[in-house]
């Protein structure tokens, strides 16, 4: 601003200034920005420290239902095949551990009647008479087979090897709720089924079931298979209706009576 000019102009100068919208002071000479000092450049953050913590384990994988089922049944066949007769066999079943239905079950229900018979006969699972008894075939159904084997003249507890029959399951154990066994537990119990009989060595083995022929013959279908006999086991097979069917289906009786006939005829050298 011009120092000569008094104090009314300079007031009236401010004024005019002020009321044109020069609200700001400013300097007496123009400012020459890119004179100045530039500002120092921000510091960069200092690197951070590796991550010292232990690395998070990782959870191990799922195990393989196929190879635990595959190591079950190798531990079947290596206590079944270190059995050297029915007791000690029946001790290794009993101290196989893999077999869920074993958890659930009063007893293991191993066999009944005469080791020495020529008739062996296979059954599915106990039932629940079965399980309080530990014995197979005792129930509704097992009264129905004595009845059947009496009439070709057997009887499990009869003496002799004629006239006596052989009992036992696939499944030592009673499934919950009498289920159909699953295809897995029939597995893990046939190396103990297979050594059983070579044990037993029975002339000849009956199958009532679907149960039985699935395990023995790999093939279930009970209706279009029964009657006919079938090499397995390194001796004559025979698949017959289970007697619980027949409790179901009474007209199927006439059926398993033609098996009967069939079974004794073996029995007696007939063709």
């Amino acid at each position: 601003m011009d120092s000569d000019m008094d104090w009314h102009a300079a007031r009236a100068a401010l004024e005019w200034q002020i009321e044109a919208g020069a609200d700001e002071a400013m300097l007496d000479a123009p400012l020459n920005r890119y004179d100045l000092a530039q500002p120092a450049p921000a510091a960069s953050p200092a690197p951070s420290a590796p991550d010292q913590r232990p690395p998070v384990p990782m959870r191990p994988a799922a195990p393989d239902p196929g190879e635990q089922l595959a190591a079950a049944v190798a531990e079947a066949r290596r206590l079944a095949g270190s059995a050297t007769d029915l007791p000690s066999l029946a001790a290794a079943m009993g101290a196989y551990g893999h077999c869920e239905l074993k958890l659930g079950a009063r007893n293991t229900v191993f066999s009944d009647g005469d080791p020495a018979a020529r008739v062996m006969i296979i059954g599915e699972a106990p039932g629940r008479e079965e399980d309080i008894r530990g014995k197979p075939f005792v129930g509704a159904a097992g009264q129905l087979l004595d009845r059947m084997l009496d009439a070709i003249g057997l009887d499990r507890s009869a003496g002799g090897a004629d006239r006596a029959v052989y009992i036992t399951n696939v499944l030592p154990w009673r499934p919950p709720g009498n289920r159909t066994p699953d295809a897995s537990e029939i597995a893990m119990m046939l190396p103990f089924l297979e050594r059983h009989v070579e044990l037993a060595a029975p002339d000849l083995v009956v199958l009532m079931g679907n149960t039985p022929c699935q395990a023995v013959l790999g093939r279930a279908g009970i209706t279009r298979i029964r009657g006919t006999w079938i090499e397995a086991l390194s001796r004559p097979v025979l698949p017959m209706f289970h007697p619980a069917y027949l409790l179901r289906q009474p007209l199927a009786k006439r059926e398993a009576w033609a098996d009967l006939l069939s079974l004794r005829a073996r029995l007696d050298g007939a063709d």
